[in-house]
């Protein structure tokens, strides 16, 4: 019995796949206009995705920009056989929210530990160079704008929530997050440096 066997032939590239490979191509070329357009359609989903997993709009926007500034200095490993350059820029993305909220970690455990041996350290028995932190700690929670010090105060001395935070100040949610974040980055950046006596943050 002879069957009439029709040969399927493969599936054109759509004209959307056939875009993505030319943005991959300009990526890997060095083309700032096809990394503008790159930035343009997966931009959006870069910052959706940092945003769900961090819980902060501004650090979301850091992490964004990072994650272009990485898929641009670090072009030349990409690699088109292995995934499309969407799947490429997600797999970066995951990596730099990893490290955000490493980082994040850091600061908190630094600032926690800083707050805990200023309550339970006396004077006596505190080591010099502990002495010397808590000192710092309190310069730089009072060099603070008013908001992030009263945020940040109640976070770690008073062991408030976030959502306490707004009920009991009055503040949208948001604006705590927002205030908690602007008050660590700027603390990170006294303890790391600290400023010429008599200049403000």
């Amino acid at each position: 019995m002879i069957t009439n066997t029709r040969l399927t032939a493969p599936a054109a590239p759509t004209e959307e796949t056939r875009y993505e490979e030319e943005l991959a191509r300009g990526l890997v070329a060095a083309d700032e206009e096809a990394f503008a357009a790159i930035y343009r359609r997966w931009g959006a989903l870069v910052h959706t995705m940092a945003t769900r997993m961090l819980g902060d709009t501004y650090e979301a926007e850091d992490v964004t920009q990072q994650v272009f500034l990485g898929a641009w200095h670090g072009r030349a490993g990409f690699r088109p056989e292995r995934g499309p350059l969407g799947a490429w820029l997600v797999g970066i993305t995951r990596r730099k929210i990893v490290d955000a909220l490493a980082a994040r970690t850091r600061r908190l455990t630094l600032i926690d530990s800083a707050a805990r041996d200023a309550d339970t350290a006396g004077p006596d028995e505190a080591a010099p160079d502990r002495v010397l932190d808590r000192v710092l700690m309190v310069d730089a929670l009072a060099r603070l704008p008013r908001h992030q010090r009263e945020v940040l105060c109640m976070a770690f001395y008073e062991d408030l929530t976030q959502a306490q935070i707004a009920q009991r100040t009055g503040m949208p949610l948001g604006t705590v997050k927002s205030h908690a974040r602007r008050g660590l980055h700027r603390l990170r950046t006294v303890i790391e440096q600290p400023p010429v006596p008599g200049t403000e943050l």
